[in-house]
């Protein structure tokens, strides 16, 4: 089989190798892969490391979907023939996360763990849940990281219910299912961002854009929630734009803190974040719980994830330089047929 290895950090040390297929031992399964959806991490890891400990050769990416073509002895929860999605964090079944004060858990796959951009994989059933049965393979394989954290953010952690205003930063690929699943919910959706993309964004169905370059963007959010300010705030930011987002979230609202691309050390003003009992709550993706029920809910609403570009899987460097650009959406590597 065809396997994406690093002997080293830095796009040239990726290469496309022949290896193995490998097979299931107690407790595993091995799954073909059909498609990889990439995330702007995935990127990161390559060509930094992200100070991770990789072992190398080392595989990267984390989103997958596939087939279970073969089950090892003790294994229950899937047979031969079961279509697939992996989870990002895999030791991460429910309740909190790993870890502790000192030193919190990152073990995910393709950055601790080994990752997924192969013809086939082998781990653990407990690392894998049922795909979704409504969307094609590489449609699925967005659900594990974009789509979980924006489910993690506003259904698990926040709560969004009907009436709600969230307001989603941005129209990459957990913004966008952002836009969706607070619609599914009966949500009133704002969405930020490049004016060149606002209105695919207001056609996948926002209710309301704003170029996030307008100088006036503060104003313009207060204008549109007529001074309530956003219940929900998906911030993808970071840096010193969560002053930004403080100023514009409602008395009693929720900062989902998901990004970072202006910076990691994040800073806002003191006074309205404790006079507006606003909640700052770190999103790390999610558990595995919830992206079986993210499966559920995508089956019976007919969400469908927004794909920007496919592409085979020979052209991972050109994937890669398809994140650089901001695409609309996620990039996905198809693998299999």
């Amino acid at each position: 089989m065809r396997r994406w290895e690093m002997d080293g950090i830095g796009r040239d040390r990726l290469a496309l190798r022949e290896v193995s297929v490998p097979e299931p031992g107690a407790g595993e399964v091995v799954v073909e892969v059909a498609a990889v959806s990439l995330n702007y991490r995935d990127k990161m890891v390559v060509e930094t490391g992200r100070g991770l400990p990789l072992q190398f050769p080392f595989t990267p990416g984390s989103d997958l979907s596939g087939t279970v073509v073969a089950v090892g002895d003790g294994v229950t929860r899937f047979t031969v023939g079961d279509r697939v999605i992996s989870t990002f964090t895999p030791g991460w079944r429910d309740g909190r996360r790993g870890g502790d004060a000192r030193t919190p858990s990152y073990r995910t796959l393709g950055g601790f763990s080994p990752g997924v951009l192969a013809e086939f994989v082998r781990f653990s059933e407990e690392w894998f849940v049922r795909a979704p049965a409504t969307l094609s393979p590489a449609e699925a394989s967005t659900l594990p990281c974009a789509g979980l954290t924006a489910w993690f953010a506003l259904v698990e952690r926040g709560g969004v219910r009907a009436g709600d205003v969230v307001l989603v930063e941005g129209t990459g690929g957990v913004s966008l299912f952002g836009i969706q699943i607070a619609k599914v919910h009966g949500a009133q959706v704002i969405v930020s961002g490049s004016a060149t993309k606002l209105d695919r964004a207001l056609a996948l169905g926002a209710d309301h854009g704003v170029d996030r370059n307008r100088p006036d963007w503060v104003e313009a959010i207060y204008k549109l929630t007529a001074d309530h300010g956003a219940d929900h705030v998906l911030e993808i930011v970071g840096g010193a734009h969560l002053g930004t987002a403080v100023q514009v979230t409602a008395v009693g609202g929720t900062i989902h803190q998901i990004g970072a691309l202006e910076g990691f050390e994040i800073s806002a003003p003191v006074m309205p974040l404790m006079l507006k009992d606003i909640v700052i709550q770190g999103i790390g993706t999610g558990h595995r719980r919830a992206l079986e029920q993210l499966v559920d809910a995508v089956d019976r609403t007919g969400l469908r994830p927004v794909i920007d570009r496919r592409y085979p899987m020979t052209d991972l460097p050109d994937a890669l330089d398809r994140l650089d650009r901001g695409p609309f959406g996620k990039v996905v590597i198809e693998i299999g047929s």
